[in-house]
């Protein structure tokens, strides 16, 4: 498909004959549906728009049907085959990063173990100061391994992916803060057992003369501050930025505590664990300084991005395009993410992950933005020429990662960004299934349909509350079958809100989609 510079998109009337590009000069506005369209003689002429939806015979509003076999008005008529492509497949770096943790871990408890005389562990004092010592190990490895998957070093993101990352770094959270807690519980216990003590005057007396134990204790309290603000519901009720900005504080944890584990960790005197930790520790910092810091530095000066045009889309939604040196360079795929932060009076201090929502050029990068609050409503006002510090890109949610020669696209909301940039990428036969609660909710619908009949795809628009008879219908064995009879012999990309994304999931496991061929890029902070 022939790129189009980014004035032949921006210009597009919407379904109404409205053109949504933000201009200055009495535009019509995606926020003000009410202001008429330009006249004639006004309309910017940028070469040829897409066609008109109506044009094209790919995409259509999917209803049930009562009487059709496949339960659906419109079937696909796409062929049942079963072929596989030389796809790249992840689930080996996966296995092996897991393999690389546990002999970490295991190296870690061994630490104790080669430091602790046979017969020392003889009642129940020596137990439980055995137990808190190896809690304690197991909780600074987990820092460090926390640490790392935060780094954002671009061969980490690339070897197990973004997503990955995130589950398991969200499961290590869990893990350390129980591990911190138990090493806490363990070894004052232990020594109040042995002194003959409570266990309140005991924690009082470790904090207060042990080594680095004040330094220790802020450590855990921010710890335990950053699992409270963790937890979903907490989560939601802040603002990303905020978020985000306490979140840092993890960096806090590893300086504060790492004094306390090598002062007072009676298992780092070996030879052995004098190399070992603080090479953990050296790692850890050189990842998060290359990630957060060089790789940053180096992707900016190099392509020097700036805003080129913001135009509207739809309801509640508009595109940025940006422009830069070398895109040609950039190593980016459709599907991925960068962090994006716009160098505005009010917002430089903001980062936000937005998806490319068309497939990377020489010429622009488009990304596209769902108002979900005042940062983003405040991005839909920028001028052109803004400057802009971007990090990335990260995600493995790309064509390269297919195991099967044709794909299923899902997308709802403003998971369409990814999703239709993904299309560009695709084999013929794939199908999109976009949903949304209202037409005016679709957004590239005209890109969509026109990509779909050069690439030899296939649109399927389902339109309504979630208890209308076609989104009621379509995450259910039969429906979801009904619209794509090949579903299990498919790779199949899932990107919008973590409601359907779940539900689609579920549907897809009842219907044995393996879990190598399920690609998901849910919508997290």
């Amino acid at each position: 498909m022939t790129i189009p510079a980014f004035r032949d998109q921006r210009e597009l009337p919407d379904d109404d004959g409205y053109f949504s590009s933000l201009r200055t000069d009495n535009r019509p506005s995606w926020d003000n549906p009410s202001m008429p369209p330009w006249p004639q003689e006004q309309q910017p002429q940028y070469g040829q728009p897409y066609a008109q939806p109506d044009n094209f015979r790919r995409g259509e509003v999917t209803e049930p049907s009562m009487t059709d076999p496949t339960g659906w008005k419109a079937g696909t008529g796409v062929p049942v085959v079963d072929e596989r492509p030389p796809g790249e497949s992840t689930s080996g770096n996966r296995l092996l990063t897991v393999l690389l943790f546990f002999s970490g871990l295991a190296t870690s408890v061994a630490l104790w173990l080669f430091n602790t005389q046979a017969g020392s562990i003889s009642n129940t004092a020596t137990t439980m100061i055995a137990a808190g010592r190896v809690t304690g190990l197991i909780g600074g490895y987990l820092l460090f391994m926390q640490l790392l998957m935060m780094s954002r070093v671009s061969w980490l993101e690339e070897w197990v992916g973004s997503r990955d990352l995130l589950r398991w770094h969200r499961w290590l959270g869990t893990s350390l803060v129980t591990f911190v807690v138990a090493h806490i519980v363990f070894i004052v216990y232990g020594y109040a057992l042995t002194a003959g003590t409570d266990v309140v005057e005991q924690g009082w007396t470790v904090i207060t003369t042990f080594p680095e134990m004040i330094s220790a204790t802020i450590a855990t309290g921010l710890l335990a501050f950053i699992a409270l603000i963790s937890i979903r519901a907490v989560r939601n009720v802040l603002n990303y930025e905020l978020w985000h900005l306490i979140h840092l504080t993890s960096y806090g944890v590893l300086l504060l505590g790492y004094g306390h584990q090598i002062a007072a960790g009676n298992d780092m005197n070996g030879k052995f664990a004098s190399v070992f930790w603080p090479a953990l520790g050296c790692i850890t910092i050189a990842a998060l300084f290359w990630g957060r810091i060089v790789e940053p530095l180096w992707l900016n000066a190099r392509h020097r991005f700036t805003v080129a045009e913001v135009v509207g889309e739809g309801a509640n939604t508009f595109s940025i395009y940006i422009e830069g040196k070398r895109l040609d360079k950039l190593p980016v795929q459709a599907g991925q993410f960068m962090r994006w932060r716009f160098l505005t009076a009010n917002g430089w201090w903001q980062s936000h992950p937005f998806s490319l929502s068309a497939a990377p050029n020489p010429k622009w990068l488009r990304l596209t933005v769902t108002i979900a609050g005042g940062h983003t409503r405040k991005l839909a006002t920028m001028r052109p020429g803004t400057p802009i510090w971007a990090e990335g890109p990260f995600g493995t949610f790309t064509a390269e990662r297919r195991t099967r020669r044709r794909a299923l696209l899902i997308a709802g909301g403003s998971g369409i960004a990814p999703i239709r940039a993904l299309l560009e990428d695709m084999p013929p036969d794939t199908i999109v299934i976009y949903r949304a609660s209202r037409p005016d909710e679709l957004v590239f619908r005209a890109e969509l349909e026109e990509l779909a009949e050069e690439r030899d795809a296939w649109v399927r628009y389902i339109v309504g509350g979630r208890n209308d008879p076609g989104p009621r219908r379509l995450f259910t064995p039969d429906g979801l079958r009904g619209l794509v009879p090949d579903v299990n012999r498919r790779d199949v990309y899932l990107c919008g809100p973590p409601g359907l994304v779940n539900a689609a999931v579920d549907t897809l496991k009842q219907l044995d989609v393996p879990d190598s061929q399920l690609h998901l890029d849910p919508f997290e902070f």
